[in-house]
């Protein structure tokens, strides 16, 4: 079964629950998934770089199984475990965790794998009632129930590693004591502890025997349990820290296979990796001639570590694990037991999508988080390849009662008895009184001085030698070409010299900046003046500590050059030269919101500093803060206290280059190379007034003092203390008061940067970022306002140009306008067959002539309202209105076949049935008549003038359509040249009486009276 913190195991025992359809009532949306892993450090295993592949193909069998969360998008956001130096945080991570879940409101946390950081974030969880999922955090406190209540674990436990323990000591007949040891280094996460506590307490809880246990604070360290003479170096492997642990036979005695055995438990097998992976390892090989030996004393070790699945799933999808962190997380992952941690976190993921559908589907929520955890409890989870399950070991019971048989190898060909044969009774006395206090039972020594991975990262990376740069790489760059186009110079004057920065300086004129290519990019380069670098562990962890500075505000560090005499260190060109260059650059007008990104970005890159493994600068002055292409200060000059050069004892430069030394180190006969925090806040306090006077360095106002004058009154530590002056604006008093006290005599009293960066953000809310950001700024800003701009001016077009496209429309036809608006010319064009509608109204001149002009005005836009609302249910087309007559087409511009009579003809009947209803305004009793004539036949259609133009018919059945509505009797007059049905098929009417037609003397003709037989409504069109 399944528990928080089961390990993922060997041996399956699967159990695939069906999951139930959702119910109506479910509604699927977006689920969260807040990661808190570090993102970062890749040497963690729980790393975002080994298990974002890992989440990602988890999520992608999500969503190829319609079954789970069908309808829901997961989505992943990510914090960071780790604070500055990249390494797990107790703080970090829980702070991050309340952003996320703040900001984001998560249905659960994934992560974090460290102790220290996942125990808090576990208490949060509980507390917010949000499952914390996690293929890390082995302790064993974490099986607390009571105080991680929604905390699961996909992965391995240090629990479990004690019950291995227990079980063996129980198959093997060992009932007496055991002896534990572990590695202790103050400042770390203690994990060799965690690793003892799980095994200590199963051990002891389990078994009826005596536990002891020792610790020891460094590797090189003795064991006061051992002999001196036992400490002969055995063990010969760089993997193993400690090789000196198995101790030798007393009295040379051969009895060390015989009497005790040693378990390392290296979990993850570091030991017996080679250089590159799983290679095989020879962990007691050292090649200095001891290896044989070492060899022998190695029988008696047997290291533990979590195995890896063989199954062919497992090794499929590993294959796609490397494949994705190479391509989308930009990592390359080794073969190593390490990526079996990735494999619970996506076994665990699926796990819990399935707990999350399940709940859904009986009614619950993702918000439940106490029900989705308890469904992802003590059951079995079919993974990518991995069981989570009971873990099985050798000679261990296995789930159902199996045992797989026992198959370790020992030097006498079985295990060690309860009772050594050698003893420890007067045989040795130096062994007994070492001993005695442990009894003569077997010593089951257990080494807990666990391999870490991250351990091991340090010292790989220590050998490496990433730093080095050949000096065949390093290609000198010529000055006059690159560096005046550039326009880096250091301007130096008598105070300003900065002698012994990275950039350094020949004499009191202007210079260039030493430059070199180095693989194509140009490099700025430092000679130190020694005459050979030992690369002591102290000066390799320097390097790696500048290596993995990555912060916008301080130089990069390129690498450095040990080839004697070529020594030199290179970091990253920055072509605007230093704050000095900019300060006494008296054509570089400087207005404050420059002046304030410029010492924000001082605050910044010291911050980072102070809180990171360098721990301060000791050599912060205006010359050693450079500028590059984006206006963006960089601090520069730091670490490598090693390689700085030796100061020459007097002279000019040496006291011009201290006039941003605090005094309390100037009165140090030695003071350290890397200064101190304290006195990094003075330097920055006199860079500070140079920022803010653009006088120079230590202005003092009224006096003409030499550097060597104004250091020997400040290291004598007058009263008042020897200050520059503070000859600030009336609304600079708050800057001028932050530079007292950053250059207080008293170092406790003088303010840390993380106080320095709030106050400056107090005294200049609006511009807290640097020049470039604040311009890029407004330009967005404008950008968006002129965007904003255009989409409304856009949009007012538009509207325009609908509006005016519609009157056009009204005009003329569709086709005609659309021909007019391409720029077409018009052609006429003949049409074989339409059907032409006239109509007036009876009576009209002697109605207008009963009538004001603007009633009759009004007449007629009411009526002819009106008709427009009644033909828009047709297929007709309103060629013109004059005076009270009214014209209709219809088979023009678009012929519609026959249907040109029927569409005129049920129009025209419709319009007789809206003048029944129609009143007019000014005579509301009279009703209204008209008279209709209809005529079908051909014509010719155009459009005529090019002012106002007109869409016009011509030909015969004009006018014939005309002539039958003047002499009409008020009725529908019809006429055409088609049989009678064929323009009133369909049309629910009937003809009715003749009319004789007064045409030209060439023609005649008679007309027929059309008559709806639908009195009571209108005639609407016939679909």
């Amino acid at each position: 079964m399944l528990r928080p913190g089961r390990p993922a195991g060997a041996l399956p025992v699967l159990l695939l629950l069906p999951l139930l359809p959702m119910p109506p009532g479910s509604h699927a949306g977006n689920l969260t998934v807040a990661v808190v892993l570090p993102l970062a450090n890749t040497s963690y295993p729980w790393s975002w770089a080994r298990v974002g592949p890992a989440v990602e193909l988890a999520l992608a069998g999500v969503r190829a199984r319609p079954d789970l969360l069908p309808g829901w998008t997961v989505r992943t956001v990510l914090g960071s475990s780790e604070n500055a130096l990249g390494v797990c945080s107790d703080t970090a991570a829980p702070l991050a965790a309340v952003d996320l879940k703040w900001e984001h409101s998560p249905a659960v946390f994934l992560g974090p794998g460290c102790v220290y950081a996942a125990a808090p974030v576990g208490r949060f969880t509980a507390h917010w009632r949000v499952p914390l999922l996690t293929a890390g955090a082995p302790a064993l406190g974490f099986g607390a129930k009571d105080e991680y209540a929604l905390t699961t674990r996909a992965g391995p436990s240090h629990a479990k590693l004690g019950d291995l323990v227990a079980a063996l000591h129980r198959r093997l007949g060992w009932e007496r004591r055991a002896l534990v040891l572990y590695a202790y280094r103050p400042g770390d996460d203690q994990p060799c502890f965690f690793v003892v506590e799980g095994l200590y307490m199963r051990v002891r809880d389990r078994l009826n025997i005596t536990v002891d246990h020792l610790e020891f604070p460094r590797p090189e360290a003795p064991f006061p349990s051992l002999p001196l003479r036992a400490l002969s170096a055995v063990l010969r492997s760089p993997a193993v820290p400690v090789p000196h642990l198995l101790p030798t036979a007393p009295s040379g005695r051969k009895c060390l296979g015989e009497d005790y055995v040693f378990f390392h438990l290296d979990l993850f097998g570091q030991s017996l990796q080679g250089a590159h992976g799983l290679a095989p390892h020879r962990p007691w090989e050292r090649g200095d001639g001891q290896d044989i030996s070492a060899h022998q004393a190695f029988q008696a070790a047997k290291i533990i570590t979590y195995k890896e699945p063989d199954n062919p799933e497992y090794l499929e999808f590993l294959q796609q694990l490397k494949h994705l962190a190479h391509e989308q997380f930009n990592f390359t992952m080794e073969d190593g037991l390490v990526n079996t941690i990735p494999a619970s976190f996506h076994d665990g993921l699926l796990l819990y999508v399935q707990a999350v559908t399940e709940t859904l589907a009986h009614g619950g929520t993702v918000t439940d988080g106490e029900a989705i955890t308890q469904r992802m409890w003590n059951r079995s989870f079919q993974g990518q390849g991995l069981e989570v399950t009971e873990i099985g070991y050798l000679g261990v019971p296995q789930a159902g009662g199996h045992e797989k048989p026992l198959t370790l190898p020992w030097p006498l060909g079985y295990p060690p008895p309860d009772i050594p044969k050698c003893g420890f009774d007067n045989e040795d006395p130096a062994w007994a009184a070492k001993l005695s206090r442990l009894g003569s039972g077997v010593q089951t020594w257990v080494q807990v001085e666990v391999s870490c991975p991250r351990k091991m990262q340090l010292e790989k990376e220590l050998a490496s030698e990433l730093w080095r740069v050949r000096w065949e790489d390093v290609q000198p760059s010529s000055l006059e070409r690159h560096l005046r186009s550039a326009g880096s110079r250091l301007t130096l004057s008598g105070r300003g010299s900065n002698y012994g920065s990275l950039l350094t300086t020949e004499g009191q004129f202007q210079v260039f900046a030493k430059t070199a290519y180095y693989k194509g990019n140009l490099v700025a380069v430092k000679r130190v003046n020694r005459k050979r670098i030992e690369l002591t562990r102290k000066v390799l962890f320097e390097l790696k500590h500048m290596r993995d500075v990555q912060n916008e505000h301080l130089t990069r560090f390129v690498g450095a050059c040990t080839d004697p005499p070529n020594i030199c260190i290179l970091t990253e060109y920055c072509p605007r030269g230093s704050l000095q260059d900019i300060l006494e650059n008296e054509s570089i007008t400087l207005d404050w919101m420059f002046r304030y990104s410029l010492t924000n970005d001082i605050v910044k890159g010291m911050l980072f500093l102070h809180n990171g493994a360098i721990c301060s600068h000791g050599n912060l002055k205006s010359s050693n803060c450079v500028v590059d292409g984006r206006f963006v200060l960089k601090i520069t000059d730091f670490g490598l206290e090693s390689f700085r050069d030796p100061e020459p004892e007097q002279g000019h430069t040496l006291y011009a280059k201290k006039l941003w030394t605090a005094p309390e180190l100037l009165r140090m006969a030695s003071p350290p190379a890397r200064g101190s925090q304290a006195g990094d806040v003075y330097s920055f306090g006199i860079i500070l007034q140079e920022i803010a006077l653009r006088s120079g360095v230590f202005h003092v106002e009224g006096l003409d003092l030499s550097p060597k004058e104004i250091v020997e009154r400040v290291t004598r530590g007058e009263q008042p203390p020897f200050r520059p002056s503070l000859a600030l604006q009336s609304h600079l008093e708050e800057l001028g008061q932050l530079m007292q006290r950053c250059w207080a005599e008293e170092p406790q009293e003088r303010p840390p940067f993380q106080q320095i960066r709030l106050m400056l953000r107090k005294f200049n809310r609006e511009n807290s970022s640097n020049i470039l950001d604040n311009l890029l700024s407004r330009m967005e800003q404008y950008a968006n306002n002129l965007e904003e701009l255009v989409e409304e001016r856009t949009q007012a077009y538009l509207e325009e140009k609908r509006k005016a496209e519609a009157l056009l429309y009204q005009i003329l036809p569709h086709s005609v306008a659309e021909q007019l608006k391409r720029g077409e010319t018009v052609q006429a064009e003949a049409f074989d067959s339409v059907t032409i509608y006239f109509s007036d109204i009876v009576g009209f001149t002697a109605l207008s002539a009963e009538s004001t002009p603007m009633q009759v005005v009004t007449l007629l836009n009411d009526l002819y309202t009106c008709f427009d609302a009644v033909i828009d249910n047709f297929d007709v087309y309103k060629v013109e209105t004059i005076g009270d007559a009214y014209m209709v087409v219809s088979g023009l511009p678009v012929r519609n076949g026959l249907l040109h009579a029927r569409e005129v003809a049920r129009m025209a009947l419709a319009l007789l049935d809206a003048v029944r209803s129609f009143r007019i305004r000014h005579r509301p009793q009279e009703e209204l008549r008209l008279r209709i004539g209809i005529h079908t036949g051909p014509v010719c259609a155009g459009v005529v003038g090019l002012k106002m133009p007109r869409y016009c018919l011509f030909g015969d059945t004009v006018n014939t359509a005309s002539r039958m509505e003047s002499n009409g009797e008020g009725k529908v007059a019809a006429r055409g040249r088609l049989r009678r049905e064929e323009p009133l098929r369909q049309t629910p009417a009937q003809c009715t009486g003749t009319q004789p037609l007064p045409l030209p003397a060439s023609s005649s003709a008679r007309a027929q009276h059309l008559q709806s037989n639908q009195r009571s409504s209108p005639l609407l069109p016939h679909g």
